[in-house]
């Protein structure tokens, strides 16, 4: 095998199957395009982390995400995991076919196939932050590193119950704006202590989001002031709100002004701790993890992507 080939991790259930059905055409664009790879395809949760972890442990240092924003986290998780080379010097690649796409969208990467892989060979890369969250799930401590971002409260609930619909095989692009309405009816906020460097705030949260980039939830911008690269989270915490209010500003949450709404904050910073209710679940780029309490740092300039052209 050639180690200065790419390697195509391929999830072939993201998208609701979609991958799996367009995996032909993804395979013979890349072929066309002159691209060398190695395709290697999962079956299994997080299988996609301990399929980057080895290869780069073999020597490759070449990747191309072929699946959603959760393929992604895994694969990021796995050039984490192994100690051969720094983080930075693996370059990673992706063709989106996923429900949300948030973490392409933030690098203006084609969604188109044949846009995806000519962004791929031009290789214009971008050295991006990462976060890393600590948290629990039955009864033991995890940690999981991200990004793009960290949802907790009302979005982490979204993001369950769409996910459990996605292992049904459910998808399309309105998944996640019906699961909206749906979780809407029977969420409570939930009361926290979140500590925003070293500084403690008592909050009944309705939903809180950790942002490296500024998309979520199919679109959302619920972070508009994230930069990508500045070495800091960007924080909106969405404080107890009213179903009907919630309903009456979905637009602000797919514009960005929702940050002006009265019942909204944001912050910056380098580190978050919440304690809190059990209750209080969390997802990051659209995978659900578990629970608080929680505590997060950035790992500034530490992943290596390619991106389509950004604007100035």
């Amino acid at each position: 095998m050639n180690k200065s080939n790419w390697i195509a991790i391929v999830n072939r259930v993201a998208g609701g199957g979609k991958t799996e059905r367009d995996w032909p055409l993804i395979d013979q664009i890349l072929k066309k395009q002159g691209i060398p790879f190695e395709p290697h395809f999962t079956n299994r949760r997080l299988h996609a982390s301990v399929i980057a972890r080895n290869k780069i442990k073999e020597g490759y240092s070449k990747i191309i995400v072929v699946g959603g924003d959760g393929t992604m986290n895994e694969v990021i998780n796995g050039v984490f995991a192994q100690k051969r080379i720094n983080t930075t010097e693996v370059m990673l690649g992706m063709i989106s076919v996923g429900t949300g796409n948030d973490w392409a969208r933030m690098f203006n990467i084609p969604v188109d196939y044949e846009g995806a892989v000519q962004t791929i060979k031009q290789q214009k890369t971008f050295i991006q932050d990462a976060g890393l969250v600590n948290y629990r799930k039955n009864e033991k401590e995890w940690k999981r590193y991200f990004i793009n971002i960290a949802g907790m409260g009302f979005g982490a609930r979204v993001v369950e119950r769409s996910n459990r619909m996605k292992d049904k095989g459910k998808s399309g692009p309105f998944l996640y704006f019906y699961n909206i309405f749906y979780s809407l009816i029977r969420y409570r906020a939930q009361k926290a202590e979140i500590e925003i460097d070293g500084k403690t705030y008592d909050r009944t949260v309705f939903s809180l989001n950790v942002g490296i980039g500024k998309y979520n939830g199919g679109g959302m911008i619920q972070v508009p002031h994230a930069i990508a690269d500045d070495g800091l989270y960007s924080i909106t915490l969405i404080k107890k709100i009213g179903k009907l209010t919630v309903l009456a500003n979905m637009k602000r949450l797919y514009n960005g002004s929702i940050v002006t709404h009265s019942k909204v904050e944001t912050y910056m910073a380098r580190s978050i701790q919440i304690d809190g209710s059990r209750r209080l679940q969390i997802e990051t780029d659209g995978e659900t993890l578990g629970h608080g309490p929680m505590s997060f740092k950035v790992i500034p300039r530490s992943i290596r992507v390619i991106s389509g052209e950004l604007s100035a």
